[in-house]
């Protein structure tokens, strides 16, 4: 799902990227003292309304509450990586901020340093409901000066997808629960050799995937090394990043065998920026995919009314943890995100934003959009809920990963660090570069990225 500062866009694209946001908001959020301007992602598949759908019930609520208030939904139709550039042109002003604004928990600390945030703490303190969310969930809307900047509305793990038949014809155990990364690659050479109609595994990669192939592939396989407990990229007791050694060599010697012995899509569609949509929307439900390392959220793909309705989906995938590389403990891994919505700091209407966030996030209608959107709970009266639990298969088994779950070092830099894994990827994915040379060049990047702030372990 990475960034790319807008000083390093062709002049072109930024210039295209600034007027698109422009003309999304319109004449900005102060234009009307009755109306309030929330700004959100909307899916690129347009068959995939969750989002829309459940604001435009929290719209209802909220004019009902308000009467005479308006709200106004603000929806922006792109890919991650260009979703993100588009809303940091829109923070920049007060013409175009709206009052509300979908922040992704990687990308706030870099809005926070640049002073597109308002930090909520005023308003949290106010607000009993907030005692009702998760410690974690908090810290990943929290600035480095300790303020809180957002409120997270769920977080989500990441696992193996597995489809049951394909490995019955594989001859391989439809309760499969592999054990270290050799399991995995094994499972897809058998895949291949036997049912050689269909892809083996996915693992995203390279830069079109964006923040996709770095979290859902990459750091799925990084923080699976033997890491002795601690954060591979990022030493927060040095505050500095770890340049990459030989679990960082590792994680890309995975990627590389993966697309080298033709496990993965074919090149040109791994690197195809709609490759989430091909994955979810036609190869898993139409059988041609073995093994996807993906995310808890898959499921909403798949709802009734979606586009890609597969009720069956529960009988036919099996899901399975992503083992540690050599089966050391705890021996699975996860890495969680989530998404948070927060306040510009050039909002208009700052007091009222807050009020819609309340109404987003009554216990009802947070439960509502967990299961929804396929999601983790944050709040804990809501997890706590047999009502949540039983509600979609699956959502046990990711929460429960809860436990064994990493989150990104959410820093400022790390915008460019994402991106330059995503070059590391694409490059041995391609076979233009090899691994050495890879990580090589990711530790040049990553000083830059940096600005030299980083140890060799």
């Amino acid at each position: 799902m990475p960034v790319r500062p807008t000083a390093a866009l062709p002049a072109l694209l930024a210039a295209a990227l600034a007027a698109t946001a422009l003309t999304a908001c319109g004449s900005g959020s102060g234009s009307d003292p009755d109306t309030l301007n929330v700004s959100f992602k909307q899916s690129t598949d347009n068959s995939i309304k969750v989002m829309d759908d459940y604001l435009a019930g929290i719209k209802t609520q909220f004019e009902k509450k308000y009467p005479g208030k308006k709200v106004e939904l603000i929806p922006i139709k792109a890919p991650d990586s260009e979703y993100y550039t588009k809303v940091q042109q829109m923070l920049r002003s007060p013409k175009t901020a709206p009052d509300l604004v979908y922040e992704d928990t990687f990308l706030i600390n870099s809005d926070i340093t640049s002073g597109y945030l308002k930090p909520l703490d005023p308003y949290l303190a106010k607000w009993p409901d907030w005692n009702q969310f998760i410690d974690t969930a908090k810290s990943a809307a929290r600035g480095e000066d300790g303020k809180t900047y957002g409120v997270p509305d769920g977080t989500d793990t990441r696992g193996l997808w597995y489809d049951k038949d394909i490995f019955a014809k594989a001859g391989l155990p439809t309760t499969w629960q592999p054990k270290t990364w050799g399991d995995v690659l094994d499972a897809a050479r058998a895949i291949k050799a036997k049912v050689p109609d269909v892809t083996p595994l996915n693992v995203y990669t390279g830069k079109p995937a964006g923040e996709a192939a770095t979290m859902q592939g990459f750091e799925m396989l990084l923080y699976g090394t033997d890491t002795g407990g601690t954060d591979p990229l990022y030493d927060s007791a040095a505050k500095k990043w770890i340049a990459g050694g030989q679990g960082f060599k590792d994680a890309l010697a995975f990627v590389e065998t993966v697309y080298k012995e033709k496990l993965g899509p074919d090149v040109e569609t791994a690197l195809d920026p709609n490759i989430q949509t091909i994955v979810r929307g036609d190869l898993l439900p139409n059988g041609k995919l073995g093994i996807d390392l993906d995310g808890s959220w898959l499921p909403q793909d798949w709802l009734k009314g979606s586009g890609h309705e597969w009720p069956q989906w529960s009988k036919e995938l099996g899901l399975a943890p992503m083992p540690t590389q050599h089966g050391q403990a705890p021996g699975k891994v996860s890495m969680s995100g989530g998404w948070t919505w927060a306040i510009p700091a050039k909002a208009a209407h700052p007091d009222l934003a807050f009020d819609f966030i309340r109404t987003m996030q009554t216990k009802a209608n947070a439960q509502k959009w967990y299961i929804a959107n396929s999601g983790i709970a944050v709040r804990k009266d809501v997890a706590e809920d047999p009502a949540y639990t039983a509600a979609q298969p699956g959502i046990k088994f990711f929460t429960d990963l809860v436990a064994s779950t990493h989150y990104r070092p959410a820093f400022p830099a790390y915008p460019k660090v994402s991106t330059a894994i995503q070059e590391a990827m694409e490059g041995v994915t391609t076979g233009d570069k090899s691994v050495a040379d890879a990580a090589k060049e990711y530790d040049e990047e990553l000083e830059s990225a940096a600005d030299g702030q980083v140890i060799r372990k």
